[in-house]
This record gives C-alpha cells, structure tokens and sequence, in this order.
C-alpha cells in the first residue's frame, strides 16, 4: 500500500521515537529516582467536613456549633457488670475511669462515668448530704439512663471527649489505640466506639486498602498476562510501567500539596487498570505484526498503529475522571485530579519504558497466543455475521433495556447507615451492635437555637417543654429518639437547694437558691455540662440527643427532619447537626452534583471522539454503547434495592471514561477498513477479527484487577469493583453488537481516521 505524506512523515517521527529507547528508559530511571521520595510522602486528608461543599448548609451549622461548643468528638467505652452501683463495683469503675482519663488526647476534665455521677468527689456540704438519699440517686440514675447506663442496669458506658486535633499531644491513631489497649485488658473486657472511631477505621481500613488492593490487583492482572502470553518480559514490562505512573502522579501530586482522601484508596489499582489495558493492546498487536517481521519494524509498526487509538483512550478516560473537578466536595475533585493526572502520564511512561523494554535484550520477546484463541476468533467472526443480520433486532432491544433501566432509577435509595461501610466481622460494627442493643445506640447529634444572654425562667420553660415533646417523637414504624439531655434536666436535679446568708442582725438565714446560683451548683456536679449546652457570649443553646446509628436511610433522614420540625415549634431557627447529622447526609451530598459530572463527562467524551474522527455523529453515537451499560447497572441497583453508597456514588462518571476505551480501539479497526473500500458489513467482521480480540482480553484483564476491590474492608469500595465490573463488560457487549447497526448512521465521508 503507498504511503500518504502524512502517513511517511508519522512513520518517520515513530522511527525516530524507537530510536531513542535507550535515552528514554535512562530517563525513566532518573524520574523514578526524584519522584520515589516525594510520593511516598503524600498525606491523607481525613476531614469528614470535607465531603461537604464549602456552602452546605449542613456544614456552615456544624462549623457553627463547633466554634460554640467545640468539637463534640466523643469516644464510647462499655461493658456489664453484675450491679454497677455496688460499691466495689463502683470503686472498679473509677479505676478504669482514671486509665482512660489519662490517655494523651482526652480531655480528662470532660469524662462522663456512672461512678462520678453517683460519687461526685466536687460535692460538698448539703450538696453531698443530698446526693445520698435514694430519691437524689434515683433521680440521677434517671438522668443517665440510655447514657451512662442501660436499661438493664449492667451496661455501663465511660463518655470520653477528645481533645481537638489541633490541641491533643498525639495523634488520633495513638489516642484511640491507647483506649482500646486499656478497654481490652479490663475486666470484663470493654468495648469502644463513637463517631470519631467509625470515622478513623474509615480511613484506617482506606490507608491499608490502598497498599493491599495495588498489590493483589497487581499480582493478579501479571498472572493474566503470564498464562495468556507466557513471556517474562510482557510481565515485567507493565509492572515498570505501573509503579512509574505511580510515583510519578504522587510524587506531583505531594508538590501542588494535594492531599490523598477517602475514595483515592483507588488510585493505585485504577492507574494499573489502566496501564494494564494499554499494554494489553500493545501486546496483542505486537505478535501479530511479529509473525511476518522482525523485532524492530514489528514494534515501529504497533506504535505507529496503536498510538493514535491509546492517546485518545487516554484523553477520554482523563476527561471521565477530570468531570469531577466540578464536584464542589474536595476530596471528590482531588480523586478526579490524581486520576486525570495519573492517565495522562500513561501514554508518556509506555514511551519512556516499552521501546527500551521491548527491543533491548538478545533474547526473543514474543509472547504466545493465548489459549483458544482460534476459538475466540471463530466466536467473534460469527457474532459479526449475526451483528449485519439482526441490525435493527439488536437496536429495539437496545431500547427496550434503557426503558428497562431508566423506570429503575426512581427506585435508587441513598445509604445513610455508616456502620453498613464495614464488614459484620469488624471490632467497629461489634461493638456498634452492643451499643446499640444495650445503651441506645452511638448516633449523638443534637438540635441548636439561639438563647438570651443572660438565662430566665420563661425560656427554660421553653426549653422544658421542647425536650418532652423531643422525647415522646416517634416516626410511623415506632422509631424515635433514644435520649435527650437538656440544660434543664440538671438545673431540675437540684430545684430546691437551700443557700445560707447573713440576714437582719447578721444572723443567719436559709433561702432557696437563685437560677445562677442553680447554675453554679450544676457546674459544680457536672463542670461539662453548663458550657457544653449553653454559650452565654453567642447566645447559643443546644439539647443533646441520641438515637440509633443502625437504621435504615430514610428513616434516619425522617427522624432528623422531624426533630427538626418540633424544635422550630419553639424556636424557629432551631437546627439538627452533629457528625451524625453530617455522615446521614453524606451520600446526599456526594450524589448531588455527580449528575452534572455525569453530564460533563459524557459532553467531553463526546466532544473529544467528535474531534478525534473528525465527525460530530460519530462523537453522537460513540456515547451511546457506553451509557447503556451504565444506566442499566445504576437503574439495576434500583431494582435490586442496592443503596447508594460512597463507592457507587462516583461509578456513572468514572464508567464513561472507562468503557469509552473499547470504543476508540473499534471505531480505528473500522474506519481503516472502511478507508480502504470495504462495506460496512466487512468493516464489522474485520473490526471483530482485527481489534475484538485485544478488547476481550484488555476487559479481562480490566475485570480481573477490579475483583481485587472485593477484599477490601471498606465495603463501598467492594461495590464501587463490582459494579464497575459489570459496567466494563456491559461496554465491551455495547461496542460488539450495538454500535455496528449505529455505526450505519454515519456518513461514511464525514468520517476519517483518528489524527
């Protein structure tokens, strides 16, 4: 076949590229070098207020509270006890109490406990005298019920509160492996949980994900390529490929001070994926341009073949991942840009790393065909015939299956309950379970209003009856809060406590005590509990409450609307917040802008296949095979009563650069055909014959990497590689049978071969 000029002039320019393999791969090394340090050095971001937009109203209310109240991070330790208000059993309990107080990053001063309750050493006077009679130990057995003891009266609970990070000597990691340290060598032996600990086993079990999944995923794709290809050299090739993508995108990532976060635990087996199915493609083409040429022109030949079809997957698969950038959460735009980033470097380190490792050496570097290959070529050639034949059947069906998904999406529920992010077997969701069935749960938010400056006795008595009302909601199903602490049940605890004077004569005289004085004597029993619900400077007040963490999504958003709902009856600016609040709405505010990077994602593909074939219809109909698949996975997830979770939420825009891939590789296949004169019908079943092949094994590999995610100890990530994995095959069935009847469409003049 005669070269074109512009062909001649690409061949020469790849010529020169190969060329210079030994420079290239020299090159490699030293980035590998530079950048080693500074990516092992990149930090995670373990801000729970940064999966919230800088405007979430959510969030400006908890940032609100924060600076009133401070953080409100507390820690769970509970157990039982045959009769924790013995005496012995008591004094037991304060020794464990004062092992717990010490630990660096509590705040000592702010422990709750059953046994300084009932023993408070700060009372003095009539004061202690009073906490001694059955009535006053009663009343305060009432008042930590469900908080610091449970209805069974053997479940009792140690409240921590933690320092704020800022101000703790240590870090979290330390404080919380100290305090569970101490809670397992009790006896009995004690469990911990809280907001704070489900929120650092997140990223606890992220951290370690990150390095396990990379590894396995790793370790499973070169197993792939060995039994497909058995050839060394094609194993070790995509490895020095993988791990210099890698340092590279982290070591750029640590010097534009972009932090990892919750969802960048992906990065690793995302970028081996990816690297992983470029190769693939290199591979497949190589041996057969093998089989008539030698080593060099064989190589020379693939790139000038596949560079073009591997720079526009990479572009397009940039642009899915760079659709995030418009989410307005942080750690969703800093995973969009390491992904983009990371892609894009592909292309580069294949030319840094393939030609030196492909052509240097004496040895042969072919690899095999991999088994059944004629098989699997025999397959493709008769799908093609029945693809020409059964054109409009296959489109109908096409149809059918949108309708099909798009009536599911109206049954897609979003997954508030936090602890569903963990396997049953974690200590966390253990000890969630003896929280929840033995003192009312972990789930502590709270309802804020604003207060006078200066307390009276109207505005308690507003208060008052707000927290019975809050006491006696309850949803439809029976649900409903399982505490609520307010101001005025301590000022309550001691309504009538007589004060001595000097009167007339300097005699002395007893009064009852005033509200301040009321409030002193509150302070004086629990120092926490006057500050913590009251701010006299911003004139803020809160009642604290607890509910079940274990619950289904729309009930817990039901409960926070509804309570929300009964304090604006008293005071109409009145807000639920909390990290209770803020984790029930976390897939919410996830979700909510992912249907614009979806939109932005699909316009860029779009856009990008446009430029790259020169053809608007062609950017059109490209998308076409690649949402089907997507929107039947997310509306299947609608059917299937799958929840939304952090892992699915991001799945649409991701998806689209992924699967688009597959489509770039099969639109070049038959394009050349077309531009050498063939039909459509030959253009398809040379299509199947030439790249379905590498697109079949690209996918395993593709499928094959993202099974690693299903080890993961964070369940949305298991969910996030199996319903990618289902979105991959459903892209490579969609570019097979449903794109050539679409591909009829296209005036074959509009079309040319990708630049």
């Amino acid at each position: 076949m005669i070269e074109s000029p512009n062909q001649r002039r690409w061949h020469q320019l790849v010529e020169r590229v190969v060329r210079l393999k030994v420079l290239w791969l020299i090159l490699a090394i030293v980035l590998f070098g530079l950048f080693w340090g500074p990516s092992n050095r990149l930090t995670l971001d373990e801000s729970i207020e940064s999966f919230f937009a800088p405007t979430d109203p959510r969030l400006q209310t908890y940032q609100t509270t924060k600076k009133s109240f401070g953080g409100d991070e507390f820690v769970l330790v509970g157990y039982q006890l045959e009769d924790p208000t013995d005496s012995d059993e008591l004094r037991r309990q304060k020794e464990l109490v004062e092992q717990l107080s010490a630990v660096p990053g509590v705040k000592s001063s702010s422990t709750q406990s059953l046994a300084d309750t009932l023993r408070n050493p700060r009372a003095e006077g009539l004061i202690r005298l009073a906490m001694r009679l059955p009535t006053t130990r009663s009343r305060l057995l009432d008042l930590s019920r469900r908080v610091l003891i449970g209805d069974d009266d053997k479940t009792v609970c140690v409240i921590l509160r933690l320092l704020p990070e800022e101000e703790s000597p240590v870090s979290r990691v330390q404080t919380f492996a100290k305090i569970r340290r101490i809670a397992h060598d009790a006896d009995p032996p004690a469990v911990v949980a809280g907001e704070p600990i489900q929120v650092h086993d997140m990223f606890r079990y992220v951290e370690d994900d990150s390095w396990l999944l990379g590894w396995v995923s790793s370790t499973l794709l070169m197993l792939v390529i060995l039994v497909m290809f058995r050839n060394l050299r094609w194993v070790v090739l995509p490895i020095a490929v993988i791990q210099l993508v890698l340092v590279l995108t982290r070591g750029l990532l640590y010097f534009a001070h972009i932090q990892l976060s919750m969802v960048s635990s992906m990065l690793t087996s995302l970028v081996t994926i990816i690297c992983i199915a470029t190769v693939m493609h290199i591979v497949v083409t190589y041996r057969e341009k093998r089989l008539a040429k030698n080593r060099y022109d064989a190589f020379v030949e693939t790139i000038q073949i596949l560079a073009p079809p591997i720079f526009w997957t990479c572009l397009t698969t940039a642009i899915g991942f760079a659709s995030l950038l418009a989410s307005e959460i942080t750690p969703v735009r800093s995973f969009g840009l390491m992904m983009a980033l990371g892609t894009l470097l592909v292309p580069v380190v294949c030319v840094l790393v393939l030609p030196g490792g492909a052509l240097i050496g004496k040895f042969q570097a072919e690899p095999f065909a991999p088994p059944a290959e004629k098989r699997l070529l025999k397959s493709l050639d008769l799908l093609a015939k029945r693809v020409n034949r059964s054109g409009r059947t296959i489109l109908a069906l096409g149809l059918l299956i949108a309708v099909f998904a798009g009536c599911g999406l109206v049954g897609l529920r979003v997954e508030t309950d936090f602890s569903t992010n963990f396997r049953k077997s974690s200590p966390i969701v253990k000890a969630l379970h003896f929280f929840e069935t033995n003192l009312g749960g972990v789930g502590t938010w709270e309802i804020g209003f604003s207060a006078p400056p200066e307390l009276d006795e109207d505005h308690l008595e507003k208060v008052r009856q707000l927290a019975e009302e809050l006491r006696e909601v309850k949803l439809p199903d029976g649900t409903g809060l399982t505490k609520v602490v307010a101001l005025t049940d301590g000022l309550d605890l001691v309504p009538k406590i007589p004060v001595a004077e000097r009167g007339f004569l300097r005699l002395p005289r007893l009064r009852w005590a005033t509200l301040e004085e009321r409030q002193e004597l509150v302070d004086s029993l629990q120092p926490e509990m006057l500050p913590s619900l009251y701010d006299r400077k911003a004139g803020r007040m809160r009642i604290m409450l607890r509910a079940l963490e274990q619950q289904p999504a729309e009930v817990k958003l039901k409960l926070i609307d509804r309570v929300e709902e009964v304090a604006q009856g008293y005071f109409p600016e009145a807000k639920a917040t909390g990290l209770y609040v803020l984790l029930a709405n976390l897939i919410s505010s996830l979700l909510a802008d992912q249907v614009v990077s979806f939109g932005l994602a699909a316009t860029g593909v779009a856009i990008t296949m446009g430029i790259a074939f020169r053809s608007f219809w062609v950017g059109l109909i490209s998308l076409i095979p690649n949402v089907l698949p997507i929107l039947l996975v997310v509306g299947g997830m609608g059917w299937a009563n799958v929840p939304i979770n952090i892992g699915t939420a991001m799945i649409a825009s991701v998806s689209m650069g992924l699967t688009v891939d597959s489509t770039i590789h099969y639109l070049t296949a038959y394009r050349r055909s077309r531009v050498l004169g063939a039909s459509h019908e030959l253009a398809v079943e040379a299509a199947h014959a030439s790249v379905g092949l590498a697109l079949i094994l690209a996918n395993i590999a593709l499928i094959t990497g993202f099974a690693a995610l299903a080890l993961s100890h964070f369940v949305p990530l298991v969910y996030f590689g199996v319903l990618v994995s289902a979105a991959m095959v459903g892209g490579l069935l969609g570019n097979l049978i449903l794109l050539p009847p679409l591909l009829r469409w296209i005036p074959f003049k509009s079309s040319v071969e990708p630049a």
